[in-house]
Formats: C-alpha cells, sequence, structure tokens
C-alpha cells in the first residue's frame, strides 16, 4: 500500500511539473505532490528524501504564491 501511495505522489508531481507552465494551480499542485512525496519518505524513514522533499514544496508554494500576487486581476 506505501509503495502505491508513493507512486501517486510521484506521478501527481511529475504531471504537474510538466503542465506549470500553463496555469499557476499545476505549481500548487506540484507543492502538494512533494508535499505527499514527503509523507511517502518519512514512511520508508527516507530522512535525506524527506528533507529535500520539504523544501522543495516549500520552494514550489513560494512561487505559487509569488505567481498568483504578480497575476493581472479580471475586473
Amino acid at each position: 500500500m506505501i509503495e502505491i501511495f508513493g507512486m501517486v505522489a510521484i506521478s501527481i508531481m511529475v504531471a504537474s511539473y510538466a503542465f506549470e507552465k500553463l496555469s499557476p494551480i499545476f505549481i500548487a499542485t506540484f507543492s502538494l505532490g512533494c508535499a505527499l512525496a514527503a509523507v511517502y519518505a518519512y514512511l520508508l524513514e527516507s530522512y535525506p528524501f524527506f528533507f529535500a522533499e520539504i523544501i522543495w514544496s516549500g520552494v514550489a508554494f513560494g512561487r505559487f504564491r509569488s505567481t498568483i500576487k504578480h497575476q493581472p486581476s479580471e475586473d
């Protein structure tokens, strides 16, 4: 079951990374995928991977917030 969780997390990461130029929602989804991959790494007790994924998740979330702030409003 843990392997399936990991495959889903990594699939979310890869797919959202491939489409992140299309919409900021894919950047947010990439951040979520990284967080899920961090949980997977924690469950496997792979702590270097856990910390790397936490960092990636934070970086991606920061990019998402920055992108949202700089989008023109549609008023």
